[in-house]
């Protein structure tokens, strides 16, 4: 066991850095603790800019001393795929522990990180480029050209605290099965679960320093790595704000960037609405609604808002509110008592401006019950900023056409999601919003691990889901073959 649970009396954990193979101790240490409870339950080394210096040179010269076959890197992420099956339950404790999510969130973390590793490996055998028809070019039909793929070097991945175990997987993985070497700074919340990754990977038969983690906060560390010259690609999932910053950092240097969202989602007065309402508080409140898709404002057409909103108060009731530990626990607690502050005092400065609390509300510590607000404007802040956190604004409209400009009105474009049994008014949707998914009857929040995901706008750029994680992490390069040195004339032999 990694992570003490509640009531233990055990010396504390400690977890270092890895780099080049080697587990080592950092510059200094900080405590990790229960985001519910408030015990510490690691302790975890931090990294000095020099120790992600030398975790980066690790990284260069294992790529360069021990490139991977294509079906090396399918073994080991296979085997890792096995080994994290075989520590489910540890993982899902670390989860549950460092982040406040519910066990039932920890465990559906732990199942799509394995579909992540599983598709990397099938995907590290299916790299291929294309054939390029050269040879109907005026005087080149003596000559063949192609493309292939190669591995583009050294990839820096740094990860949000929001998904400790699947996010971070899908960054290090499809880099790995491109024949990448990678460096991981996680989330200084959730660093714990990154690590028990790392050991999985070295574990499953990774050359030493194809995978080195460093650990530490953002403006030291994750600095520090953007400092460094030798790393080929950047990934990141994090704020607008700090997406920004990278992009400014790293020059012509390759990055995936996803980012910041305000996500809506459509219900019409034809949808199914015992299919769309529990599937809107879910994708409204679980992570404690800290995920970047989830529902932050419903569109409801007029006529359907009493009674979708009376069914999304009785969802909400079947489930408890607070323990995560509970499996009958929908919301746990935010990630730090701050940030639950912060979402609290938006809700009240919302209700101070005309808004209705319908449902929730409350607080005690980090924990922020599931919110529901109606008579919501857009110039609020629980509709124009994100509000990470368990709150959903009900916006009543009267035709689709509103409905489509409401979700299309931020600066922001992740996903949305559209509730209705008009096909023409799905595809509509399709074709008018401008976000990087649109899912029809599901809501903002749906996502299979091996589907392309990413954004636009202000959302970012890039797409993470292994194939198409595996494209950006790879160069695409031209090659043209002549079979000889001129055509041969009629009747040549």
């Amino acid at each position: 066991m990694n992570v003490k649970t509640r009531g233990e009396t055990a010396a504390l954990p400690e977890y270092g850095l890895l780099i080049g193979g080697e587990w080592v101790d950092g510059a200094g240490a900080f405590e990790v603790r229960d985001k519910f409870t408030g015990e510490p339950v690691a302790r975890v080394a931090r990294a000095s800019p020099e120790q992600a210096a030398a975790a980066v040179a690790a990284a260069r010269a294992s790529f360069e001393r021990q490139a991977l076959e294509p079906y090396a890197r399918y073994r080991v992420l296979l085997r890792a795929a096995d080994l994290i099956e075989a520590r489910r339950e540890e993982i899902a404790r670390t989860i549950v522990a460092e982040s406040g999510f519910t066990v039932a969130d920890a465990r559906l973390e732990i199942d799509r990180c394995v579909q992540t590793l599983v598709v990397s490996a099938e995907e590290a055998k299916r790299i291929t480029g294309e054939m390029v028809p050269i040879d109907g070019a005026p005087g080149q039909a003596h000559r063949l050209a192609f493309t292939i793929r190669v591995p583009i070097g050294v990839v820096c991945a740094i990860t949000p605290f929001n998904s400790p175990l699947n996010t971070v997987t899908h960054k290090v993985a499809p880099a790995l099965a491109a024949g990448n070497a990678v460096v991981l700074k996680p989330a200084s919340y959730t660093p714990v679960t990154a690590a028990l990754l790392c050991e999985v990977l070295t574990d499953a038969g990774l050359p030493p320093g194809h995978v080195n983690l460093v650990q530490g906060g953002g403006s030291d560390v994750g600095q520090a790595l953007l400092d460094q010259a030798d790393i080929d690609f950047y990934t990141f999932t994090g704020s607008t704000a700090v997406g920004k910053v990278i992009r400014r950092s790293v020059g012509l240097r390759r990055t995936s960037l996803e980012l910041g969202s305000i996500s809506g989602t459509i219900v019409c007065e034809d949808a199914d609405l015992g299919w769309a309402a529990p599937r809107c508080v879910r994708a409204s409140f679980r992570k404690a609604g800290q995920v970047c898709t989830s529902v932050q404002r419903l569109y409801v057409h007029e006529p359907i808002v009493e009674r979708l909103v009376a069914m999304l108060i009785a969802e909400i009731r079947r489930w408890k509110v607070g323990d995560p530990y509970d499996p009958e626990t929908l919301v746990g607690p935010m990630i730090d008592v701050k940030e639950a502050e912060r979402a609290e005092a938006w809700v009240s400065e919302a209700v101070e401006q005309g808004a209705r609390i319908v449902h929730g509300g409350e607080r005690e510590g980090a924990v922020l019950y599931p919110t529901i607000l109606t008579d919501v404007r857009p110039d609020m802040r629980v509709m124009c900023e994100e509000i990470f956190a368990p709150v959903i604004s009900i916006v009543p409209y009267r035709s689709f056409d509103e409905a489509l400009e409401g979700v299309n009105g931020t600066p922001f474009g992740l996903a949305a999601g559209v509730f209705t049994a008009d096909l023409e008014r799905a595809f509509a949707a399709a074709r008018r919003l401008r976000v990087g998914a649109v899912h029809i009857n599901e809501t903002s929040s749906s996502r299979v691990d091996l589907m392309p995901y990413g954004g636009v706008k202000e959302s970012g750029y890039g797409q993470e889901g292994p194939r198409y994680a595996i494209r950006e992490m790879t160069e695409e390069r031209l090659v043209t073959i002549s079979l000889m040195s001129k055509p041969a004339a009629r009747g040549d032999q």
